[in-house]
């Protein structure tokens, strides 16, 4: 089940929500005491939904997720029983996670590796559980965090439970902190404003995905799915990466966004995991703008353990950047993309920040976007030849145009534009706007805010919903990482 889905928008919401509202009543009237709020019926509720929400499309991977948060929570305990058994609970815990995640997710790649050395390794067909870095990635940072003293341990299975599985963010992230909703699970408080925010940030990011993202993957697809060398132009090469370096900004951005509205709506406040990335001016600014809470995560975890900028700092950033390729997908392409990146970190650090405030920044940005766009390339494919070939197309190895690519312009030219300027803090840019014509935080500024905020809600779900219908183009990129 997806987000950007008919059945989900219209049965699985509203079924959430009449569950929710009756388990917040349980709660007050029948479970909690004058001493003690209850949150036993409302998390129970929303595990129960979890739970559906993930076994909707590959029931069988339910009890390995439960396996693993049965672990991850069998680990804490163990890690807040005493300082002589922390090390131990923590070493069980990340086994556990590392190896479940590398058995499911890299097995086929280590066998059609030894295959390609010469040696016959029978492939045993391992498919990849929906969503299986990012409930794994949780439990990880949960064990450490406790480990380290920053969280408590939760000595509750169901709120652990709903802390890994919980629907919003499951599949496709942002990785959320245990200690960002630690306090959450056991008492928090939903407002009329949590709720309008919570539903326009939903609304914004289904727009993001089916206006926008959804058209783009079209035109990726179009020059990039079926790629031929002989067939394909530079300039259909460069319409290609270009639409799905847009497709997969909006798809992800906005899954982020309904994620990100959903759990507001129900009175978690998750991290941010967006902020404007294709407006940054280097790529270093580019990685503090996407994907934040992964690069976080690699931060905390990784870098700054292995020494950060302390010592050895070319060797940390580069082994970040191998596993966090590898992260993205089983496949040397983006153990590769990831070493692209390092390297232009790497050249950043030593060379390009230390000019850059004499560069025109109109340059800055063309050079970073560049930078980008070329290792989307990495990205999409899985085949290093077709890869090498799609590269000589898109550096002129190949006719510059035809027609068709002429015609993907022209007849998506109002696509382009507004897929460009979305890209752009517009919202930020209205809100300072009004707040020079009426007075911030006066009764007008109010009224005018929330109505354009309604009335852009109201909008993007009509026109979401009419081209759901009968869409067959839907699948979120992020699922299958």
């Amino acid at each position: 089940m997806v987000f950007s889905d008919l059945f989900f928008l219209f049965v699985f919401l509203p079924a959430v929500a009449i569950c929710y509202l009756s388990a917040t009543w349980v709660d007050k009237r029948l479970l909690a005491t004058p001493l003690r709020k209850s949150f036993a019926a409302r998390n129970s509720v929303l595990v129960v939904f979890s739970l559906i929400f993930y076994a909707w499309g590959e029931p069988v991977y339910v009890l390995l997720m439960l396996a693993c948060v049965f672990l991850t929570y069998l680990s804490g305990r163990i890690i807040g029983a005493g300082t002589a058994h922390k090390k131990a609970g923590l070493v069980f815990g990340l086994v556990c996670n590392i190896g479940i995640l590398s058995i499911f997710k890299y097995t086929s790649m280590l066998v059609e590796t030894l295959n390609h050395l010469g040696l016959n390794v029978p492939d045993p067909k391992i498919s990849l559980p929906i969503g299986i870095s990012f409930y794994v990635f949780q439990s990880i940072s949960y064990l450490v965090d406790i480990y380290r003293g920053d969280s408590p341990v939760q000595k509750n299975f169901l709120r652990l439970l709903l802390y890994i599985s919980m629907f919003p963010q499951l599949i496709a992230g942002p990785i959320v902190r245990y200690g960002r909703v630690a306090e959450e699970l056991s008492d928090r408080h939903v407002s009329s404003r949590d709720m309008a925010e919570g539903m326009q940030r939903f609304m914004l990011g289904l727009g993001k995905k089916v206006i926008l993202a959804n058209q783009f993957s079209e035109l990726a697809t179009q020059f990039m799915g079926g790629y031929d060398a002989v067939s394909s132009t530079t300039a259909g090469a460069w319409i290609g990466v270009i639409g799905f370096s847009l497709q997969i900004y909006f798809d992800f951005s906005g899954y982020s966004d309904m994620a990100i509205g959903i759990g507001r709506c129900l009175g978690f406040h998750f991290n941010e995991n967006f902020n404007h990335p294709y407006i940054c001016t280097s790529i270093t600014d580019f990685w503090r703008r996407w994907h934040m809470s992964l690069c976080s995560f690699f931060r905390d975890y990784v870098y700054i353990p292995m020494g950060g900028n302390r010592r050895h700092q070319p060797l940390n950033i580069f082994v970040v950047w191998f596993l966090t390729g590898l992260w993205h997908g089983a496949d040397w392409t983006f153990a590769l993309w990831g070493i692209y990146f390092a390297l232009v970190v790497l050249f950043e650090k030593y060379v390009y920040l230390k000019i850059q405030p004499h560069i025109w920044r109109p340059l800055q940005h063309i050079y970073a976007l560049m930078i980008i766009i070329i290792g989307r390339v990495l990205f999409y494919f899985d085949d290093l030849t077709t890869v090498g070939s799609f590269y000589r197309t898109l550096f002129g190895g190949a006719i510059a145009s035809d027609f068709v690519a002429e015609s993907a312009i022209l007849n998506n030219f109002w696509l382009w534009v507004v897929g460009i300027l979305c890209c752009l803090p517009l919202f930020d840019w209205a809100k300072q706007l009004l707040d020079k014509v009426i007075k911030p935080q006066s009764t007008a500024n109010d009224v005018v805010t929330t109505g354009a905020q309604l009335v852009f809600s109201i909008a993007v779900l009509i026109l979401s919903v009419a081209l759901l219908v009968g869409a067959t183009n839907n699948a979120f990129i992020y699922t299958r990482f």
